[in-house]
Formats: structure tokens, sequence, C-alpha cells
């Protein structure tokens, strides 16, 4: 099965402050955090998910889109974005909402792709 599109994600020296941006913007809400500020998602009226801010260094492009598989696929996912041209920029790894690999298109875009518990 393929991964679906799960959210945009800001990466930010400040998510708290982006964070507040973006919900009052939008009308979104904050629906989830981890580890403080370091990850925060925002979600839409009916629970959507539409925006994460990952605490991290702000760069020009310092956004990237977030994948989303089931977690017994994350393995086959990584291979199967691999032979499609993608390169993997950190391996697959366990964190505490589930797994996890940052990828780039063949552009060099930056993408994720997760499997929650």
């Amino acid at each position: 099965m393929v991964p679906s599109f799960d959210l945009v994600t800001i990466d930010s020296p400040d998510t708290e402050r982006l964070a507040t941006f973006w919900g009052r913007a939008l009308g979104l809400v904050e629906v989830e955090r981890e580890d403080g500020d370091r990850w925060i998602v925002l979600a839409d009226v009916d629970g959507r998910r539409r925006i994460g801010l990952q605490r991290g260094e702000h760069r020009p492009g310092g956004i990237h889109l977030d994948l989303v598989c089931a977690p017994g696929d994350v393995a086959a996912e990584v291979d199967r974005l691999l032979g499609l041209g993608a390169r993997l920029v950190e391996p697959l790894r366990t964190e505490p909402y589930g797994s996890i690999a940052n990828l780039a298109d063949p552009d060099g875009n930056p993408f994720d792709l997760c499997a929650y518990r």
C-alpha cells in the first residue's frame, strides 16, 4: 500500500510563535504536542491534521511533506521510495510516536515517511 499525505511540516527555532501565527491565520487548533515545543500539530475544526511545526534551524525552503503509512509497511515503503529515486537522509528509526525515515526527492527536497503507533 502506498503512503498517504499527512501534513506540511515547517521547521522553526520558535515553534510556539509559528503555531500561534498559523493557528490564528487559518483558524487551526493544536491537537498534538511532543517534548515541550519540539513538535506541535495544528488541525482544522474537523480534526484533520494540517500543519506540523518542528523545532529546528530555519532555512530557506524549511518546509517539507510528511507521508504516513502503516507500521508494518514502513521498511518496504522506504525501499520502494528509494527505488523511485529518493535518497535516504537519516535512516529509519524509532521515536516515541512510532517510526520515521528522513528522505529527499530526486531534486533534494526533504520529506519524511512516518508510521504512527
